[in-house]
């Protein structure tokens, strides 16, 4: 995850450890990673992050520590052609280009901490003499007029998902999310199975019985849903409440039929539109062959990951020059 190299770089700027960051800042044609990709390069060789692995991530690696010996930062160009990645089967055909920034710790703890906490939206940058800063609010007019910048990235605050039951679905979904970087809340009406027992501790649990559950709003335009309580009505219950509410996306567990009973009874008792009931995912999930809870888990976070870059791309204010 992103947020892993600024917790990295400000562990760095706390003990004064010189590390060098590297960025990409742009990528024409084909390349193992995408713009805004980062690491942290050590001097006794760690990585902290991914520029791309193979021989790029070597190249990048080998300037990094260079960089740190001389102070100097720069910018790379670099072709993944025949010549440059035959021997690591990195032959893409794509540029990538990008900044090393050697002491990067030395922005302070403070700087690095603010974006890895992620708790507000916030947007950074590099300008063209390599000076690392926080892109000035609008409504400061004293500190607008700054140098161009050559690189700068949005911060977000991580997406929440929402799940509705705390079954053995939820067990295996709730860790998988987290490593995939969403803010895990989940909730049921059984005090036995909602506890950190079931959880890592970073899920937040919310337990009470559905009626007072359901009075939970969504105030986040980036919550996602997830419906897989122990039964069929209480899956209907659940989303009677969640198809008027703002989620981004919402999924439920079961089958084909069930969605068509369930979708035709709230037409017909017009508790949610067609328009509604279009935005609900029933069977949630890609399409695999699923038979272990795990594997179930693995093809509703596919989906999720694939509805969250969709926001992504249209929310993502990535500046590259």
């Amino acid at each position: 995850m992103q947020n892993a190299v600024f917790q990295a770089l400000a562990e760095a700027a706390q003990v004064g450890e010189p590390v060098s960051l590297g960025i990409i800042t742009s990528v024409k044609g084909s390349s193992p990673q995408k713009i805004g990709a980062k690491a942290l390069f050590y001097p006794d060789g760690r990585i902290q992050g991914t520029m791309g692995g193979g021989c790029l991530e070597a190249e990048i690696q080998h300037r990094a520590i260079e960089a740190l010996r001389t102070g100097l930062p720069e910018k790379f160009d670099l072709l993944l052609d025949h010549d440059f990645g035959w021997d690591d089967g990195l032959i893409c055909g794509g540029k990538v280009l990008g900044l090393i920034l050697p002491n990067a710790q030395n922005k302070g703890w403070a700087f690095w901490s603010e974006l890895a906490r992620r708790h507000r939206a916030l947007t950074w940058g590099i300008t063209d003499d390599f000076a690392v800063l926080e892109t000035p609010r609008r409504e400061d007019p004293e500190k607008v007029r700054v140098p161009h910048w050559i690189y700068q990235e949005k911060v977000m605050p991580p997406c929440e998902l929402w799940i509705a039951g705390a079954g053995h679905i939820s067990q295996a979904v709730a860790p998988l999310a987290l490593q995939l970087d969403f803010k895990v809340t989940v909730f049921d009406d059984r005090p036995a199975l909602v506890n950190h027992h079931y959880f890592p501790p970073w899920v937040s649990l919310v337990t009470d019985v559905w009626e007072r559950l359901l009075q939970q709003q969504v105030k986040d335009e980036k919550t996602f849903g997830l419906i897989v309580t122990r039964g069929h009505r209480h899956d209907a219950l659940v989303l009677r409440n969640c198809i008027t509410q703002p989620f981004q996306f919402l999924g439920m567990i079961g089958s084909a039929r069930k969605a068509r009973i369930i979708f035709e009874h709230f037409r017909e008792e017009n508790i949610a539109s067609p328009e509604q009931l279009a935005r609900v995912a029933c069977p949630v999930g890609i399409r695999m062959r699923c038979e272990s809870v795990a594997e179930i888990a693995v093809s509703i976070m596919a989906q999720f990951i694939d509805k969250r870059a969709e926001l992504l791309s249209r929310s993502r204010e990535t500046i590259a020059a």
